[in-house]
């Protein structure tokens, strides 16, 4: 496996032929550029949330060329403050095409799953996601290996199928 900088990952979101998906495992990042913002909405401050437009024109871009984007968050109940967030700032990330989906950890007792958070890019390309105990990333290592697509495609698709849609979903 081999590292990759900030800038060769945004080409792999942005760059895929057919279908990116991204499962998520942790109660809590720690983002440089959410950070701010999960402190405004802490502080019950008003968050325009002006940031994500980038992110939602990209998605934006992908539903119109017909590319899907998948994003399975599994999340235990009640939901962290972290997570209780995230809820709050989906939604124009959905409308913009992203289809992002909620899974109780419960749910997930008997799913095998990586021990990393991953992208799989087009089932050709995983990226794993590295973090520290706190949430913060410490690096991003691709994988073409044929047993590690398989891995993440399975768990994923395992996981997506005991998932609850966005606007579905009742946070606990």
């Amino acid at each position: 496996m081999t590292s990759i900088d900030d800038d060769e990952f945004e080409r792999l979101l942005t760059d895929f032929e057919h279908e990116a998906i991204h499962l998520e495992t942790r109660d809590a990042y720690g983002t440089a550029v959410e950070l701010p913002h999960m402190a405004k909405w802490a502080a019950g401050e008003p968050d325009d949330l002006e940031w994500l437009q980038g992110w939602c024109a990209t998605l934006r871009d992908h539903a119109a060329a017909g590319r899907s984007v998948r994003r399975a968050r599994i999340v235990s109940e009640p939901l962290s403050d972290y997570q209780r967030w995230s809820f709050s700032i989906a939604a124009p990330m959905v409308d913009a095409g992203e289809d992002i989906r909620w899974v109780p950890r419960r749910r997930i007792s008997s799913i095998p799953i990586p021990g990393n958070d991953f992208y799989l890019f087009d089932d050709r390309l995983v990226v794993f996601l590295h973090y520290t105990g706190n949430g913060l990333a410490v690096d991003k290592v691709i994988s073409t290996d044929p047993g590690d697509v398989q891995l993440c495609r399975t768990a994923f698709e395992a996981v997506w199928r005991v998932a609850i849609p966005h606007r579905e979903y009742k946070p606990v």
